[in-house]
């Protein structure tokens, strides 16, 4: 009985790891849909590794630096000056140990237009904090 309880916890704990790891990095894309809707620095910079790769929608692609500069330019914007807001649907995350895919569309709201992208990003865990390393937008057809 002893060894029986004993395997079964061997086996489930690294599945509620996963579970956690999960819920982590949903929480992390809610929280950095939320930073991208009023452009805050901070967010970007925990969200995106320094090694970012990032191939946006309008089929450009550039690094963290770039990236940063251009939320930098902008500045964080106050209530009244936010015309889009950031949410996401359908999220799949699937883990590789300390290597996580996440994938989900991106819902851009701006007064009665609704934009969809599909986006994917390639996560890795350092120091015990998920980073974005790749990223790839695509707008997603109606």
């Amino acid at each position: 009985m002893k060894t029986s309880l004993l395997l079964a916890t061997l086996l489930l704990i690294p599945t509620l790891a996963l579970a956690d790891d999960k819920a982590e990095l949903t929480a992390l894309l809610s929280e950095f849909l939320d930073g991208a809707t009023r452009n805050d620095a901070a967010i970007h910079n925990k969200y995106w590794a320094d090694e970012l790769i990032y191939t946006s929608s309008s089929g450009t692609r550039f690094g963290k630096v770039e990236l940063m500069q251009g939320v930098a330019s902008r500045g964080m914007l106050k209530p009244e000056e936010i015309d889009t807001v950031y949410s996401s649907e359908d999220v799949r995350i699937m883990q590789y140990g300390d290597t996580a895919v996440v994938a989900f569309v991106l819902v851009g709201r701006s007064g009665v237009d609704t934009k969809r992208y599909l986006n994917s990003g390639t996560f890795v865990r350092k120091n015990g904090q998920w980073q974005a390393v790749n990223w790839q937008a695509t707008i997603k057809a109606k």
